[in-house]
């Protein structure tokens, strides 16, 4: 058994044209994964926000929380390195980071420029936060980021007080703040294309001076999850939340204490590598795995179950072991899209077809991911069909081949996954895992050279 961990600090180097590994036998390691992307970016928002200064531990370095806590740093905030001496060699994430929060009063009328990337958190919580801190700013980010969904969320940020510039309601967007600050008050939107609609608006909830009381009209919200993780994140810091009507939160006005709070491990990343257990008729465990979360990752336990593996949570962590059959299965995955990819490359290489629902939404993220998953299986020789929720797999023999990226980590995770069983596939740019994961392929490297030894 070998435990495999991530290297700490910043994302690696470009790394075009990546062979996947495909192991000759089973995969049996334990994996330290590094903090959960969601909680980071939601933490270092808050503490942005907060009253005093903030302790966040074992936090995730990547690209999408390095361009978030850049972010508020550009919008006054205070980001500190803070080293963490841990003589057991325990510490996987490198240092601490220590948040000042956004000084009180000193707004700019002049748009200070944010860099979003490709990072939904950050072009949907940063231009809230700098609308609540009374700073004009100028957010913008990679071109696929100038196409994903965000009028609603600007048209709400207006209707509360705020300046908002945006052609035709995607970025670049400028945003200002008025004088006296949001209104808030009650706040009607459709949040039926990304739950960080909802998340982003209620993390300043506090911060209007009547509150918040927002209300969703439209079809379902997406990753329902998250926002009850937003919730989670915004009653730890002493914020009053009433969410006990459907499709209606409403965020009582005051203050938003600090944090001093360890990240969780990042189990939507954890979800490649439990489906390696799967694919090489292996077993794989991954430590530190919450007996209670709300990160929609959780949702592998019951996926995984339900094509075959056998799962077992303990309070040491999330121990995945397979004989090798990998079951078809009629999945809802609404409340845990991010998940998809991963699941989708299992079905390619199941025994029976897969439905997959629920989804819709994915044609809005980093890419169109139906759309990419669909072209991608099906150049490997794989049956997808695209439904208006979802997928449809049936699987067929796949062969080798290149596997396109388009800049998205769950592309990328998606034909690591597939080359376990399928060898010769070659990803265009694996290096786009560093969006979320600081060390993707040598941690894949190192569970798929366990394997061959």
């Amino acid at each position: 058994m070998s435990v495999i961990s991530a290297r700490a600090g910043e994302p690696g180097p470009l790394i075009r044209g990546w062979r996947a590994p495909t192991p000759t036998g089973p995969v049996d390691v334990e994996l330290q994964l590094p903090g959960s992307k969601s909680l980071t970016n939601r933490y270092l928002a808050l503490a942005a926000l907060a009253a005093q200064p903030s302790r966040l531990r074992m936090p995730l370095r990547s690209r999408d929380t390095i361009l978030m806590a850049t972010g508020i740093a550009r919008l006054g905030a205070r980001v500190t390195d803070v080293p963490v001496r841990d003589p057991a060699q325990l510490r996987l994430a490198g240092d601490d980071w220590e948040v000042a929060p956004i000084p009180e009063g000193t707004g700019s009328e002049v748009p200070v420029g944010v860099d979003c990337g490709l990072a939904g958190t950050v072009m949907r919580f940063l231009p809230p936060v700098a609308a609540a801190t009374a700073h004009a700013a100028r957010f913008d980010g990679d071109p696929r980021a100038r196409q994903r969904p965000l009028a609603q969320l600007l048209r709400a940020l207006a209707a509360m007080g705020a300046s908002v510039e945006a052609a035709a309601g995607f970025l670049p967007a400028t945003v200002g703040a008025p004088r006296g600050g949001l209104s808030g008050g009650d706040i009607e939107i459709d949040a039926s294309e990304s739950s960080q609609f909802v998340s982003g608006l209620l993390l300043i909830g506090a911060r209007c001076r009547n509150g918040l009381t927002l209300r969703h009209v439209g079809a379902p919200v997406p990753s329902r999850p998250h926002i009850d993780m937003t919730v989670e994140n915004l009653r730890d810091v002493g914020v009053v939340v009433d969410d006990g009507q459907p499709d209606v939160w409403r965020v009582e006005p005051g203050e938003v204490g600090a944090l001093d709070v360890e990240v969780e491990p990042d189990l939507s990343n954890a979800g490649p590598f439990l489906a390696a257990a799967l694919a090489t008729a292996g077993r794989v465990r991954v430590l530190g795995w919450p007996q209670y979360t709300t990160q929609a990752g959780d949702l592998f336990r019951d996926v995984l179950d339900a094509m075959g593996a056998d799962v077992v949570l303990d309070r040491g962590g999330l121990t995945v072991t397979s004989n090798g059959t990998i079951y078809g299965a009629d999945l809802d995955l609404s409340a845990a899209g991010e998940i998809a990819p991963t699941v989708a490359a299992l079905a390619a290489l199941a025994e029976g077809p897969t439905r997959i629902r629920g989804i819709g939404h994915l044609r809005g993220h980093e890419t169109d991911r139906l759309q990419a998953l669909a072209d991608e299986i099906k150049n490997l020789g794989g049956d997808v069909r695209i439904l208006p929720d979802g997928l449809e797999i049936h699987p067929r023999p796949l062969h080798g081949g290149p596997f396109r990226s388009y800049a998205d980590h769950r592309m990328a995770t998606t034909g690591a996954v597939l080359g376990l069983r399928v060898p010769g596939i070659v990803v265009d740019d694996i290096s786009t895992t560093g969006k979320t994961m600081p060390d993707f392929p040598g941690m894949w490297s190192a569970m798929t050279a366990v394997a061959e030894r």
